[in-house]
């Protein structure tokens, strides 16, 4: 099976290389077809039936985007997909779609086309593949795009660049380092005007009572995360590097959708019918390598290694006021756990650690992230005075030709061997 989804990648590369960007791109339709096929009807046996319908959730949203132009948008993760819902449109991250591109081995081509038409090569391997696979055709232009100043410096200019080369209604929303109220009354003005941009675009009025219910799903999401989050403390639910990634599907680009709040409910319940957890169990920092090899050896469906959580998909977790849905998300916004100085990032993390009992923590900094190879020093110091041992890892998340999988293998065979060790010493 792998070595025919090998093909099949390697002859739709031979396409793009024609320059027939859109056989290329029904092509990769495709193939996102076969694999939603798939996952219904013959996903790995080891894949609990709530993540079958997480990842046909990651799957069939990327899918309708491609397949619809018309009727999606492009975001980051923190951006208020809750106001884009409103209008109908479908919001897919950049950064999912180029993890998509990767999972067809296309990365390479894609960055490179970057790269040869004036994109520096510094730029995050994440944005380089998403913008070359706009520029070379393969991704088809949305009909709105929205991002935030949160984090990443690349986004602004990533947004920027192909809205203006692609004629691309797009906003982006500055969002202040401090929570105060005015900084809350600030983001709002935005979002006012950004809903201005979207009833003209859409020629459709904005339904406030439609967010209040969007936000009421999300609440009942959130909830239902939190309470997954505590059984993780005891038990351990099968999961791999990817399906962790299409996690922030539910968490953030369909958040307040029923099939989200649905697949939620699902996930709780079947949690609850898993044995308690021997193993050693991990908090994992920032992005997920899917692709890295000795990572997937240990990670996925791991026996003796688990991966509990990940800190971007509970970056913020209160609870939304209905009643003011517009102040609500931007307080999601300014107090998320990515906004801000580095300490507070910091301050989350190590309150989840202690939330859900992790005996360990993985950061992985991924090339051209200045954020997080820049403060990783600061939650490594954390998590010492806490006796919570903490391993940093380096590479790209996305581009395979930059992968260090022997230094991978190396320093986190090292890691686990001391995770074992103490544990047999207490």
């Amino acid at each position: 099976m792998a070595d025919l989804v090998k093909k099949y990648c390697s002859y739709i590369k031979r396409t793009m290389e024609k320059g027939d960007s859109k056989k290329a791109r029904n092509l990769i339709l495709a193939g996102l077809k076969e694999e939603d096929i798939r996952i219904r009807f013959a996903a790995d046996k080891r894949m609990p039936k709530a993540y079958r319908e997480l990842s046909r959730i990651a799957i069939n949203s990327t899918r309708k985007g491609m397949a619809r132009p018309d009727s999606y948008a492009w975001t980051n993760i923190f951006a208020p997909v809750e106001i884009l819902e409103c209008f109908g449109l479908n919001c897919v991250s950049i950064e999912c779609i180029a993890s998509f591109l990767s999972g067809f081995f296309l990365e390479d081509y894609c960055i490179d086309y970057a790269e040869n038409h004036g994109i520096a090569p510094t730029l995050c391997s994440y944005h380089k593949s998403f913008v070359g696979g706009v520029d070379a055709g393969i991704i088809p232009t949305p009909k709105f795009a929205v991002t935030t100043s949160m984090i990443c410096d690349g986004n602004i200019n990533t947004f920027h660049y192909l809205s203006r080369k692609h004629a691309i209604e797009h906003y982006i929303i500055d969002v202040p380092d401090e929570y105060s109220e005015g900084a809350v009354a600030y983001v709002v003005s935005q979002l006012e005007e950004m809903i201005g941009m979207l009833e003209e675009l859409c020629g459709k009025k904005f339904d406030v009572c439609e967010l209040r219910r969007i936000l009421h799903r999300e609440n009942q999401s959130k909830e239902l995360l939190r309470e997954f989050v505590r059984i993780q403390k005891d038990r351990c639910f099968p999961s791999t590097l990817t399906l962790n990634m299409y996690l922030l599907f539910a968490t953030h680009l369909q958040i307040g959708s029923p099939e989200v709040l649905k697949f939620f409910q699902h996930l709780v319940e079947e949690a609850k019918g898993y044995p308690v957890y021997e193993g050693k169990k991990l908090f994992w920092v920032h992005l997920f390598p899917y692709y890295q090899e000795t990572l997937q050896q240990y990670f996925n469906y791991g026996k003796q290694y688990c991966i509990q959580a990940g800190d971007m998909n509970l970056d913020y977790m209160e609870p939304l006021d209905i009643n003011r849905p517009l102040e609500a998300l931007a307080k999601k916004m300014l107090l998320n756990l990515y906004n801000g100085p580095f300490e507070r990032k910091v301050e989350g993390i190590s309150k989840l650690v202690d939330e859900i009992g992790s005996d360990a923590v993985i950061n992985f900094c991924h090339w051209g992230c200045k954020q997080s190879s820049g403060g990783v020093m600061l939650l490594k110091e954390e998590m010492k005075k806490k006796d919570i041992p903490m391993l940093i890892l380096d590479g790209d998340a996305m581009d395979r030709r930059n992968s260090h999988d022997g230094q991978i293998k190396t320093r986190l065979e090292a890691f686990l061997e001391l995770l074992d060790a103490e544990g047999e010493n207490v």
